[in-house]
């Protein structure tokens, strides 16, 4: 139930339906000091959510910086944090999204000899989608790019951060793996629940952080300032990401 009114909570959350909302009250009210309100209601909502100067300013706060491979001592385990695929099942196989940077990653740390073994949690994250079963089709894949199964462990349970976390540390009791010496490998912008609710299972590890959106070395373009949808895309996702620090934390998983 938690899973649901979670996906319920964000869609209700997102500055794309507060758009939607206010435009339909605008052709809604007939009273005309009504109408004039959500008119610049309308308009503040759009100009606001769809700049991505203000976005990625509030977002270059949130994210956890990252770290370069050569600077990393070497760690037992790299935990790589599900929610990067997508399943075409009429092609019967996985989807990259944005964040497959996290197995990308993790494959670079492998073969760098950073990491002794490869742990991936989680199994689907949503609602309705069929078909995806993320840790266990991951595996198959980077035993076909010659990665030893040995290696590989997978946590097909958890359909969130916080299950990722507690299922990973069942798994860790029932391998007899160290709690001590692993890095963490997310999204910078997940970064920050995850960790958290990582170190409250008593598993300690080195955050190493992917698909950052806040390149500190670019300089500011004038196309920032130009209205963009994609900036609506980028406040779903740091939204849900406040949203989700502070219920994990009310709820006693941080």
């Amino acid at each position: 139930m938690f899973f649901v009114l979670s996906k319920v909570l964000l869609f209700l959350l997102s500055p794309f339906t507060w758009l939607i909302i206010s435009i339909g009250l605008f052709f809604y009210f007939k009273d005309s000091v009504w109408k004039k309100r959500f008119m610049w209601s309308t308009l503040s909502i759009f100009f606001f959510f769809s700049n991505g100067f203000i976005v990625n300013r509030f977002i270059s706060l949130w994210e956890v910086e990252g770290s370069k491979i050569e600077h990393l001592k070497e760690y037992e385990n790299g935990i790589v944090l599900s929610g990067m695929f997508e399943y075409n099942n009429d092609l019967d196989r996985l989807s990259a999204r944005r964040g497959a940077d996290r197995i990308w990653q993790a494959i670079q740390l492998y073969k760098k000899k950073k990491i002794k073994k490869i742990i991936i949690t989680g199994d689907s994250g949503y609602v309705l989608k069929k078909g995806l079963h993320e840790a266990a089709q991951l595996k198959q894949d980077l035993i076909s790019m010659g990665i030893p199964e040995k290696d590989i462990i997978v946590e097909d349970k958890s359909r969130n951060t916080y299950e990722n976390a507690l299922q990973t540390k069942l798994i860790f009791e029932k391998n007899g793996l160290s709690k001590q010496n692993n890095l963490l490998i997310t999204s910078s912008m997940h970064m920050r629940r995850a960790q958290a609710c990582f170190e409250k299972q008593g598993i300690q590890c080195r955050a190493f952080t992917t698909d950052h959106y806040s390149i500190h070395s670019q300089p500011i373009s004038i196309t920032e300032f130009i209205p963009d949808q994609n900036a609506f895309n980028s406040w779903d996702k740091l939204i849900k990401e406040w949203v989700g620090y502070t219920v994990y934390n009310l709820m006693g998983y941080l």
